[in-house]
């Protein structure tokens, strides 16, 4: 890969022959002269790069359209459907920076990070709009932005309250108060209900009702004001022969389906931080004009990345129709995702039930990824293994750079890029910002609550002093505590192990100012050695080899780490023995095999590697004989808890009749409770309780007191 770099009037302490020698001859190729002025006078040295047709890399994002048309217009460059041209931002990111002469090592691992190949393609999700618009509001403006998207809109009214409505009768137009809007772009379904006398569908705009009425309790909006109504009824006789009045009508429950939908309400009927494709709210008149540019574009078909995975086998939500874990539910700022635990064994239903996620609604940010303690539902776009190796090539080339000390600065790709960038231009201008200091590697990302705790613990086991996490107002308060949670068991696991400092943090900024006050904050104690091991694109199988890792770096390892109850991913289960009557209807409730039967004695087993603290086995226990216990054991080198280990263990107890065990002394007992009372079991029968099976019906069979069939 070719890469170029333009240092723009002389304005950054560029080194490129430590950049040369930090990513070698093949990934260094281009380094060898910094350009001042490659979008101007030096554009023949892009366009000779751009006609040799390798892979090529500009250090430049300011000037990526012009580039990218200079390509297009050099005869014999390869265009870029065939050979993409790749932008990479090391000015603002550091470049210009009060510590840049001390960036070499950033900036290195910022250029390897960006000649990396691009993820494997992922599934999409399909979009098809016909433009119908419905348009919710008071009349003035919902007539007004009918009149700036007619043209290319197929507009239906729905009016809430007065307002004027024009003479001509230009749209459809409906009136009531929104009982429900369901699905997303292409695919709304609007409810509403009509309780005005005036039905708009029937009314002429003759406007006799308004002439005859003596309260002027009817305007040109065409309904009738309750509120000022007094019952003379002159305006259903003046509307006899069209009949648009009626005081007697019921509420009339409407429907429609619409493509869009355009809410001009004061505060948005749908009340979601993420609210579905389609959907637009302006309360205000520039918002309006943004929506009505968007609107405008919304016809045809579209597609969007399939941003998630999800595994219903090792699901943790639900079994036997008791609830576990709900953390993908709670989380979700786009309501995409629902429970389905009430279809298993009905018609058509899962065996195993779980979740549904509707791709449709999900906008990627992953923070269910981020709080699922199975992994049963991962990210996407891209995948936890392409995500990894973009940490591990960061971190990696930082520190064969001579780089100490790293944060890492995961950020979205929209407001989180946008205030790097403020915060670089100020650098640039004001004495009194620092800028992103030479320590910090940010890390862009689709959203930055899909990266969690598997990734941070392996970027810190990839050598990284600290994981921070940029949050802007694009992330919603549920994702602040999701990730503010994981955080929490992270950091007991760090300290647990005798890392010192703080290592993970969520970095709470909405200006420049705030941002660069927040990045100046000491490192945390790093491993003595950076691990080389791949991400797995499993999330638990990463966990382990994290956790191992910095378990061979920690001075000391102690027998189990206390962790937060909330969000924690392991921990043990405390059994009470005198309540557990090993019935085991844990071990069937258990989805991800941690709990196990023995078949040739009654025992309840336990692996605690493969707990994720779901609660299911506590609340499918009848006798509530189990307790989680969030912690990380790590007795044993940590090789204990992959071991099996019992939980509780019972003498079996045997058939009166024949010796053979086939239950516990307690299942005996509380079947004995229960069943006494049973015609079938009283008296001498009472001893059948204490029979296997087999004798059981040997004993019904061969009693001679028994009533026969033959004998009725």
């Amino acid at each position: 890969m070719t890469t170029l770099i333009c240092d723009c009037n002389k304005t950054m302490p560029l080194d490129n022959q430590g950049l040369l020698k930090a990513l070698g001859p093949d990934a260094g190729d281009g380094l060898q002269t910094v350009h001042t002025l490659l979008c101007r006078r030096e554009a023949g040295a892009f366009q000779r790069a751009a006609k040799s047709g390798d892979d090529l890399l500009v250090a430049c994002t300011q000037e990526s359209r012009l580039f990218l048309e200079l390509n297009g217009q050099t005869e014999g460059a390869p265009g870029v459907a065939e050979r993409p041209i790749r932008f990479v931002n090391i000015r603002e990111t550091g470049g210009w920076s009060k510590d840049a002469r001390g960036a070499t090592p950033k900036l290195a691992a910022l250029i390897a990070l960006a000649q990396l190949p691009e993820p494997d393609p992922v599934p999409t999700v399909g979009y098809r709009s016909n433009g119908r618009v419905l348009v919710i509001g008071a009349a003035d403006r919902a007539q007004r932005a009918a009149q700036m998207l007619a043209d290319k809109l197929d507009v239906s009214l729905l009016l809430q309250g007065g307002g004027t409505l024009p003479q001509p009768r230009s749209f459809a137009v409906h009136s009531g108060a929104v009982t429900g809007i369901t699905g997303w772009l292409g695919a709304f379904e609007v409810s509403w209900s009509q309780r005005n006398p005036i039905d708009l569908d029937l009314c002429t705009r003759c406007n006799a009702c308004i002439a005859v009425c003596p309260e002027g309790a009817i305007d040109f909006s065409y309904q009738v004001d309750l509120s000022k109504c007094t019952s003379h009824r002159d305006c259903v006789r003046a509307c006899d022969a069209a009949g648009a009045i009626d005081f007697e009508r019921a509420p009339q429950a409407e429907s429609g389906a619409f493509d869009l939908v355009l809410d001009l309400s004061p505060t948005p009927l749908l009340a979601l931080h993420q609210p579905p494709q389609g959907y637009f709210h302006a309360a205000d008149e520039a918002a309006l004009v943004a929506a009505v540019l968007q609107l405008r574009e919304s016809v045809g078909e579209f597609e969007k990345p399939k941003f998630f995975d999800y595994r219903q086998k090792i699901c943790a939500h639900s079994r036997n129709e008791q609830i576990g874990c709900t953390a993908c539910i709670d989380v979700c700022s786009a309501q995409a995702i629902r429970s389905d635990a009430s279809r298993k064994g009905k018609a058509g239903g899962a065996t195993l039930a779980g979740i549904i996620v509707e791709p449709h609604l999900c906008v990627g940010c992953g923070a269910c990824t981020t709080v699922c303690p199975s992994g049963a539902i991962s990210y996407a776009t891209p995948r936890l293994d392409h995500q990894g190796r973009r940490i591990r090539t960061l971190l990696s080339t930082y520190q064969r750079a001579g780089g100490t000390d790293a944060a890492l600065l995961i950020h979205s790709q929209a407001a989180g890029s946008q205030l790097i960038e403020v915060l670089g231009r100020a650098a640039r201008t004001d004495a009194a910002v620092r800028g992103v200091p030479a320590r910090v590697l940010p890390l862009d990302v689709w959203h930055a609550a899909s990266v969690g705790i598997d990734l941070w613990l392996s970027a810190i086991a990839f050598g990284a002093s600290q994981v921070w996490v940029l949050m802007t107002d694009e992330e919603a308060p549920d994702y602040r505590r999701a990730v503010a949670e994981q955080m929490q068991v992270a950091q007991a696991i760090l300290t647990g192990l005798g890392f010192a400092g703080e290592h993970f943090r969520i970095v709470e900024a909405r200006a420049a100012q705030a941002l660069d006050a927040a990045l100046q904050a000491a490192p945390a104690q790093s491993v003595r050695k950076p691990a080389t091991f791949a991400v797995q694109a499993d999330k638990r199988g990463t966990l382990d080899l994290a956790i191992e890792h910095l378990m061979q770096q920690a001075a000391t390892v102690p027998e189990a780490i206390a962790l937060p109850a909330e969000g924690s991913p392991f921990g043990s289960l405390i059994v009470d023995a005198e309540r557990c009557t090993m019935c085991l209807s844990c071990v069937s409730a258990c989805p991800e095999a941690a709990l196990a039967d023995n078949a040739d004695k009654p025992q309840l087993r336990f692996i605690e590697k493969n707990c994720v603290q779901c609660g299911l086995c506590a609340s499918t226990c009848p006798e509530d004989a189990i307790t989680l216990e969030p912690r990380l054991w790590l007795a044993d080198a940590g090789k204990a808890r992959k071991q099996a280990r019992v939980l509780n263990e019972v003498e079996p107890y045997q058939c009166i009749r024949c010796a053979k065990p086939f239950g516990t002394l307690k299942a005996i007992e509380l079947m004995v409770g229960k069943l006494g009372a049973h015609p079938m079991f009283q008296g001498a029968h009472s001893d059948r309780l204490r029979m296997c099976g087999d004798c059981r019906v040997i004993d019904i069979h061969t009693h001679p007191d028994e009533v026969r069939i033959t004998d009725v």
